[in-house]
Parts: structure tokens; C-alpha cells; sequence
């Protein structure tokens, strides 16, 4: 990976003009990430989704940050989903969008207007549910992208079109595959 360059405010909300023309429905799935450890990253051709496993291989299901009342993950936060255009436009390069620490990566409108919490999406041979948890920048994805790229997806205007992301959890077990399409139901 070469040196992270982070853009200004100015530049990534320039960049927005191409973020917001991802498909409101019949995006694809560009990439897949799992983190089976602390700072650790895989990047992954296909994996399978459950709803015991969330993205198989991934640490959520051992250990999440949050819990139900009984100390089980929280399946609303299962799935870390971010939109390929906008990562891709603060990474500046795709062997750096591991980096933010999503499992899914889509070329998908993820704003409020296109995807309401309940919305079901069918991937592969699965199919995951929009949660309403929010999904905020922190202090991680501002050391690895910028302060800019952190206030910008924290914004109103980032908060709406969910620039940071979007939670899923997992209604049908599947395999999911680099290249699938993602389609509304």
C-alpha cells in the first residue's frame, strides 16, 4: 500500500457528485472484507453470510461492541456495509479500503431516501436486512482517512446519504461472491 493521502473537506465533498449517482437498486458487490483479529483484515472473493456467523470469518460473532442483554451480539450490527465510490474517493486507492473495517462493499445508494431500515436486499444467495443503527466515523477512520473525511461523513449531509455506512443483519444464509448483484426485494 503506497502512503495515504487524505483530502480536504473541500475535495471530498466535490467528490460526492459521483458517490450519489450509485444505483438506487441493482448495485454490485465490489469487494468483501473480514476481520478475524484485532487490526487484522482479509480481503475475500466469496464467504458465506449467516445469521450465527454474520460475514463468516469475521469477529463480530465472538466478540461484538454491542451486546444484547444476555451478552450475545447484537445481530443488528452484524453486517458492516460502505459504499465502494465514497471509500474509494477517501482511500484514494482499493488496496486501502480494508482499511475502514466494512465487510461489504457496494456500488449501492445506501442514503436514507433509497434504503429505510427494514429494507430486505438479496445478495447472492443471500438476503440481509437494513437496521436502523447508526453507523458514525470515529477516531480510527479519521487516522486512516483524514479529519475531512471524518467530518464530512459525520455531517447532516453525511449522516443522510450515509457516507460512513450502513448495518445489516443476515435473513437467508448464503454465499456471497465478488461480482453479485444487489437487488431490493
Amino acid at each position: 500500500m503506497s502512503e495515504a493521502i487524505h483530502l480536504t473537506e473541500i475535495e471530498i465533498e466535490a467528490g460526492l457528485q459521483e458517490v450519489r449517482k450509485s444505483p438506487s437498486n441493482n448495485g454490485l458487490l465490489e469487494a468483501i472484507v473480514v476481520r478475524p483479529g484485532l487490526e487484522e483484515r482479509r480481503c475475500l472473493q466469496q464467504c458465506r453470510l449467516s445469521p450465527e456467523g454474520g460475514t463468516e470469518g469475521d469477529a463480530w460473532a465472538r466478540g461484538c461492541w454491542l451486546k444484547l442483554p444476555d451478552g450475545r451480539p447484537d445481530p443488528d450490527v452484524q453486517i458492516c456495509i460502505t459504499n465502494s465510490r465514497m471509500i474509494n474517493l477517501v482511500a484514494g486507492e482499493k488496496q486501502r479500503w480494508e482499511l475502514a473495517g466494512d465487510n461489504l462493499f457496494v456500488d449501492l445508494d445506501l442514503s436514507r431516501e433509497n434504503l429505510t431500515a427494514g429494507q430486505l436486499l438479496s445478495i447472492g444467495e443471500s438476503v440481509i436486512q437494513i437496521t436502523e443503527q447508526a453507523h458514525n466515523g470515529c477516531a480510527k477512520f479519521s487516522k486512516r482517512f483524514g479529519s475531512s473525511a471524518l467530518k464530512v461523513v459525520n455531517s447532516p449531509t453525511g449522516q443522510e446519504l450515509r457516507l460512513r455506512g450502513i448495518y445489516a443483519k443476515v435473513i437467508k444464509a448464503g454465499l456471497v461472491e465478488v461480482g453479485d448483484l444487489i437487488t431490493k426485494l
